[in-house]
């Protein structure tokens, strides 16, 4: 899945500083588990410009709960496409506060730009299609922003850079 925004910065472009063993910097490839309202989704972190370019190109191994999430640094208007995708998404744009605002369908492969209707979008979740609607997850839902702070300092982010408390 290629994310194509609308304006010009996507996130942080340089590397999170190393940290020790103990708490030793998670890759790209980590999963989170995340609520979703009651739901609980295993999530991958797409953060720096090239993971939100790759998203989930060429993936076939989501499992029923699992997905990824896309994290702006700001508010923004969003579009994204399914550039060799093969697999048929559904995707969540949630507010800064969390709020599920908007779900759409993506097909596999389909270049066609899926746009977000509102311009304060700040977080993209793809997951598995069909997923929203079988787990009953609706506009309104709320995002577990507590446990994507955790996520993010996991991944070697300061949370408080993309407005994550």
């Amino acid at each position: 899945m290629l994310a194509v925004v609308a304006t010009a910065g996507c996130g942080r472009g340089d590397a999170p500083a190393a940290q020790g063993v103990q708490g030793a910097v998670q890759p790209a490839t980590a999963f989170f588990e995340i609520g979703v309202g009651e739901k609980v989704v295993r999530m991958q972190l797409a953060v720096r410009p090239r993971e939100m370019e790759r998203g989930l190109m060429e993936r076939r191994d989501l499992k029923p709960d699992d997905g990824m999430i896309f994290v702006y640094a700001g508010e923004r208007q969003m579009s994204f496409w399914m550039r060799n995708t093969p697999t048929p998404l559904d995707i969540g744009f949630f507010t800064a506060d969390g709020v599920l605002q908007e779900v759409y369908p993506l097909h596999p492969y389909d270049e066609t730009s899926v746009q977000s209707r509102s311009e304060r979008i700040k977080f993209a979740l793809e997951v598995n299609q069909g997923w929203f609607a079988k787990n009953g997850v609706k506009p309104g839902t709320k995002l577990d922003l507590k446990a994507l702070a955790e996520a993010l300092r996991a991944r070697g982010f300061e949370p408080w850079e993309y407005g994550v408390r």
